[in-house]
């Protein structure tokens, strides 16, 4: 299957497990949006297992097969999991997973890390989608902070939604702040292009295209 014949079928995967839905939603940018993607329902093994596969896939296309997968608390620490675990199954890759506490533990082992070590190793950053890049910032500076190479990150999907200032999207930025690459399964073309080739979501794939050239002319009107 080559790639983008896997991004289509993700997404598809996606829809059918209501992880990707369409409606009105408000995003956490305060930004209005006319579909939703919420990881945090893959909550089985079967689900699992579907989101390992697309995650290992997508992280041996980085330009450095890596050691590690590091999943940011909360829904980073079960796709480094089954990434790890798929790595392993698909590959033959034996690829620690780590991921981080909220807040640091005082008793037992203490610290605020947990799972695999990453000095001196090559670490991944695996999470669901990218808004304003915060919470990858503070990934890059854990797995910094803890002796590890981050070689790159992984999503599930660009939204490929342009952030102020300028017409640079999130995963842009995150790739120009770092100077790391980000690989995503799938992205907001491969969304509109499996609803548009489905009768059924053919309407939903207008609405997704209007809304796409109103942020897009919105975003050129503030430059």
């Amino acid at each position: 299957m080559d790639d983008r014949s896997a991004a289509l079928a993700f997404v598809g995967e996606m829809i059918a497990r209501n992880v990707l839905a369409f409606g009105d939603y408000v995003l956490k940018s305060g930004r209005r949006s006319p579909y939703f993607f919420n990881l945090g329902l893959i909550a089985d093994g079967e689900g699992l297992n579907v989101l390992g596969a697309a995650y290992a896939a997508e992280a041996l296309q980085l330009p450095d097969v890596p050691d590690v997968f590091f999943g940011p608390a909360y829904k980073g620490i079960p796709i480094a999991t089954a990434t790890a675990v798929a790595m392993q199954r698909d590959h033959g890759r034996n690829t620690g997973a780590a991921f981080n506490r909220k807040e640091a533990k005082t008793h037992g082992e203490g610290g605020i890390l947990v799972g695999a070590p990453m000095a001196g190793r090559k670490v991944a950053i695996v999470d669901d989608v990218v808004t304003d890049g915060t919470a990858k910032r503070e990934a890059v500076e854990s797995v910094t902070a803890a002796g590890g190479d981050v070689i790159g990150v992984v999503l599930a999907l660009d939204r490929q939604e342009p952030v102020a200032p300028g017409p640079r999207t999130a995963v842009q930025v995150l790739e120009r702040d770092f100077g790391i690459p980000v690989r995503c399964v799938a992205n907001l073309d491969d969304v509109i292009s499996y609803l548009d080739s489905h009768a059924a979501f053919q309407d939903h794939a207008g609405r997704l295209v209007r809304y796409r050239r109103e942020i897009e002319g919105s975003q050129a009107r503030m430059t």
